[in-house]
């Protein structure tokens, strides 16, 4: 099986917009979301659905459900890179504007990745 680095996006002001939501869930979600995570860096572009799905525009989503909530962590690839942009909580569909601010951090991840790269530690 192929490794791919999972890397966090990280905005102009030094926030990491996916930690800190994940950090905010509570702590079997966030357990269930490091086990998907974990497998997106095992398998990344293998990995397919239920545990991920296409959007749009180079945009990913990885998926976990836990209790009838739907939990959601948009990434995107760069090089042999994964790197998550932001996470959600969401109904049915994920929402035009949650895609759309994940293409945004991408547009911006690709003019300087180091930039915008956190590495967990």
């Amino acid at each position: 099986m192929p490794q791919t680095e999972v890397l966090f996006f990280m905005d102009k002001t030094g926030s990491v917009p996916a930690l800190e939501w994940l950090y905010r869930l509570p702590n079997n979600v966030q357990d269930k979301l490091g086990g998907a995570i974990k497998r997106l860096g095992q398998m990344g572009y293998e990995l397919r659905r239920p545990e991920c799905d296409y959007l749009r525009n180079k945009i990913y989503e990885l998926r976990v459900q836990l209790q009838g909530i739907n939990y959601r962590l948009l990434y995107f690839y760069h090089q042999k890179r994964v790197i998550i942009s932001h996470g959600l909580t969401k109904e049915r569909l994920v929402p035009a504007k949650e895609i759309d601010k994940a293409i945004a951090n991408n547009m911006l991840y690709e003019t300087n990745p180091d930039k915008y790269t956190h590495r967990m530690r």
